[in-house]
């Protein structure tokens, strides 16, 4: 199965959050009567409810449980397990006891926590620095979500290329840590076009983070369920993305946005340590090498007798 395809499931989960971040400033805008602003996120809600049930319709019915023709060679192994064999509670515990999988279950919950915490702060930032800037500060969160589409392409389309998990992955999550200290540090400046460039490059990068670390773990963790490993990764990011968008929000209560934005970025310079420690156990590319050698060994037997 090729590698960019997680990217291109990224890249549409990115583009509902750039929607995300454009419309409600223009449904919802800033007026100081309560009935009207009640109205207009009533009218907001009303729709975002009507687009999630066309979308759970359209799931019942259309949605296949997994593709009639294996994607992968692995794929096509994994299968050969026979459903009352596998239990779920020791996947789980196979997965807390594989190392280098929980080491990047950390560092991916540092790096996909931060860019919650930023996500969810940004109007509040953007609004400390430039007063009356909500429509732009919707606006620089679509830049941010735009650019981790293009992030999520690229870094899909290369590693599907190179097959270099661990290089690519440390290589993204570094860039990911210079891109928040430079939107830390020039967020301040008092030019909104500088911070719509930062704010894209850290959404570039931070963004493009998602589907390797996807993918990293598939690889890691072979030949478990791609659910459960992706789950887990999930759940680390909600637990720090809470946590970090609590105490960046304290500090920037009491030390400003600057001091806020390094606190997240010291969490980063972990994870990219945390990432350099992960050991490249690659086991679905061995899996799928291993059978493409004994395809080629069948082959020639074939056609040797």
């Amino acid at each position: 199965m090729p590698d960019v395809y997680l990217s291109c499931i990224s890249f549409l989960i990115k583009m509902g959050i750039a929607i995300g971040f454009l419309i409600p400033p223009i449904l919802v805008p800033n007026v100081d009567d309560m009935n009207e602003l009640a109205y207009h996120i009533r009218i907001m809600f009303y729709i975002s409810a009507g687009v999630a049930s066309v979308i759970f319709i359209l799931v019942i019915i259309v949605f296949q449980e997994r593709p009639e023709i294996p994607p992968s060679q692995a794929q096509a192994q994994a299968r050969n397990i026979p459903p009352d064999e596998y239990s779920y509670t020791a996947s789980i515990m196979r997965l807390l006891r594989n190392k280098p999988f929980m080491l990047l279950v950390l560092s991916y919950g540092l790096n996909v926590g931060c860019f919650y915490a930023v996500s969810t702060l940004l109007n509040r930032m953007i609004i400390e620095h430039y007063p009356g800037e909500e429509v732009n500060a919707g606006r620089i969160g679509l830049t941010i979500v735009v650019a981790g589409m293009v992030g999520s392409l690229i870094c899909g389309i290369w590693l599907d290329k190179t097959k270099t998990y661990k290089q690519t992955t440390l290589v993204v999550y570094l860039l990911s840590l210079i891109g928040m200290l430079v939107y830390a540090f020039t967020l301040n400046l008092g030019h909104l076009w500088v911070v719509f460039i930062t704010a894209g490059g850290l959404g570039f990068f931070m963004t493009g983070y998602l589907p390797l670390g996807f993918e990293f773990a598939v690889e890691l963790t072979y030949p478990e369920s791609e659910g459960t490993s992706s789950g887990l990764l999930n759940c680390s990011a909600q637990i720090f993305g809470i946590i970090f968008t609590i105490s960046q929000g304290k500090i920037i209560d009491k030390w400003g946005t600057l001091a806020g934005n390094i606190f997240l970025s010291i969490f980063l310079l972990i994870g990219t340590v945390i990432t350099g420690f992960i050991k490249s156990d690659l086991r679905r590319q061995k899996a799928n090498l291993k059978a493409e050698v004994q395809t080629v060994s069948v082959s020639t037997s074939v056609c040797v007798t």
